[in-house]
């Protein structure tokens, strides 16, 4: 009686020693789920914007005309049906177009940063914006672009492109977003 007694009072230590252990460690999901490299650390804002610091180290105008040209050229955003991570026929045409932009800037490194809208729970839209991602990169991968210049992430519902609680804001938060983060060797 006395020794089961004693096992019970060492379990019961190890469990809350462990539990303490446990709430000390960040939680279990971040705002965010990475799923490459971290990204350049930011360097700075410009028009309202975080800029990461590989692209803040260039000449503003060098920036500012970079960025346009990768927006326009390619679109930096490729949307999603209700709970799929499917790219249709639009989303692999953009795509194609980043994937020529980027091969022609062998210089620059891109986040892909996985959305979703706001229903569901916190952990399933973490997992369905990183296998969002996911599917961007490997589109990207398969198009020629080098693995080493794509990460991903995933946001989830945390960080919504579109506030709004309607249909075209939950549509417009279906979504696969392609950043610029910095630059691979001289630019």
């Amino acid at each position: 009686m006395l020794l089961s007694r004693s096992l019970v009072l060492v379990a019961l230590a190890v469990t809350l020693t462990t539990n303490a252990c446990a709430s000390r460690r960040s939680a279990p999901f971040a705002s965010a789920v990475r799923t490459a490299n971290p990204p350049a650390p930011f360097g700075g804002v410009q028009d309202g914007t975080a800029v990461p610091a590989g692209i803040a180290a260039l000449d503003p105008a060098q920036r500012a005309v970079l960025l346009r040209e990768f927006e326009q050229a390619a679109g930096e955003r490729v949307f999603f049906a209700l709970d799929s991570y499917e790219l249709s026929r639009e989303a692999r045409a953009t795509l194609e177009a980043q994937a020529a932009w980027l091969l022609g800037q062998p210089q620059l490194r891109i986040l892909v940063a996985g959305h979703a809208d706001e229903r569901g729970t916190r952990e399933y839209n973490l997992g369905l914006g990183a296998r969002r991602a996911h599917a961007a990169r490997t589109y990207l991968i398969g198009q020629g672009v080098s693995a080493d210049r794509l990460e991903t992430i995933s946001y989830g519902k945390e960080r919504p492109l579109d506030p709004r609680s309607t249909e075209q804001g939950w549509t417009r938060n279906r979504a696969a977003q392609s950043v610029l983060t910095d630059l691979v060797g001289d630019f």
